[in-house]
């Protein structure tokens, strides 16, 4: 109902606004009073001695961050760069942190997406609520380089490049702050930042154009690679910001999907749900995300289809460009 309410105009939410809109304006003033904080020097921010990127956004929900980050890891990695990635691990609860996140260690206590981005990259990723202690544990392995996974509004987290990844499809919605609406900060934050990516949609003004590209569906068992046309009666699933993009996607590449179903995103699965829901097809088929969470019991005939961030060439070479501007005032030595 949130979602019909920030992104459809539900008519609930003209009959809650007498309750949210004030929230809405607590919201706006508590999150401007935090950021003026740390601006005015009240509160400290920590200075790393590489360069950080982060990537985020100004709204809630899934927005196509991580398909960015795992771009921008790969694509500093084919420079001869040594990026690390740090991120506070929603979803996830560890015994200590920070966390040095491992291909073994459990997205229980990872996180979803921390699990996802050391699978597909094997950069070195560290989770930990404070973002700064994830930076300093990073530190000790050899980066020269670091990218947060989100972040955006963590300010106690000096930066040097920012990225805001903007849903093309359901943009900024009713365009008012948690909980009316779905913004973290004002539409006037994006004028501030180094870098606006689309996701899907129509790119305005001076974004960059990111699409999305599936590849072939692989098994969660024995990695075999196969296209989604080639599977009959998929049962798909999506525990993701938003589900609809994932089964519109296979809709796109004409698989035969006879059920779809949505969990709320960052959702653990239990085995007996999911194999109950494989019971009303022939294969099962999930993101690349939620599988992180179901290697350890997932069946013969359970697979993932990977995405990744396509964009420009042209505005790969520019983002490159300030990249490397920022890092050469840090010199080459990582310490």
């Amino acid at each position: 109902m949130v979602e019909k309410i920030w992104f459809h105009q539900h008519p609930l939410g003209w009959v809650l606004s007498p309750i949210l809109w004030p929230l809405s304006l607590l919201f706006k003033w508590i999150s401007g009073k935090r950021r003026n904080a740390y601006a005015s020097g009240e509160k400290l921010s920590y200075r790393a001695p590489v360069p950080i990127i982060v990537v985020g956004n100004i709204t809630a929900g899934g927005n196509g961050k991580t398909p960015v980050v795992i771009w921008l890891v790969e694509t500093l990695q084919s420079l001869g760069m040594k990026p690390g990635v740090v991120s506070r691990g929603y979803g996830g609860k560890a015994e200590r942190y920070p966390l040095i996140v491992e291909l073994n260690t459990p997205s229980a206590q990872s996180g979803d997406e921390p699990a996802l981005i050391k699978r597909r990259t094997g950069a070195p990723v560290a989770v930990d609520p404070v973002r700064s202690q994830a930076v300093k544990a990073l530190l000790e392995q050899d980066v020269d380089i670091i990218i947060t996974d989100d972040g955006l509004q963590h300010y106690a987290l000096e930066r040097d490049i920012e990225f805001v990844v903007i849903d093309g499809q359901r943009r900024f919605g009713n365009q008012h702050y948690i909980p009316f609406g779905p913004l973290r900060e004002g539409l006037e934050r994006l004028d501030e930042v180094d870098f606006l990516i689309t996701n899907g949609g129509t790119a305005q003004g001076n974004e960059i154009a990111m699409t999305l590209e599936p590849s072939e569906a692989v098994n969660l068992k024995t990695g075999e690679r196969i296209s989604v046309q080639q599977l009959p009666q998929l049962v798909a699933f999506a525990g993701i910001g938003h589900p609809p993009r994932f089964f519109n996607t296979l809709e796109s590449l004409g698989a035969e999907v006879v059920k779809t179903q949505a969990f709320a995103d960052h959702q653990a699965f239990e085995q007996s749900e999911l194999q109950q829901l494989a019971s009303k097809g022939k294969h099962l088929i999930m993101t690349e995300k939620d599988a992180v969470k179901c290697y350890l019991f997932a069946e013969d005939n359970w697979w993932y289809l990977p995405v990744s961030a396509q964009i420009s060439s042209q505005d790969k070479q520019n983002i490159i460009k300030k990249i490397t501007e920022v890092k050469s005032q840090y010199g080459s030595s990582s310490t």
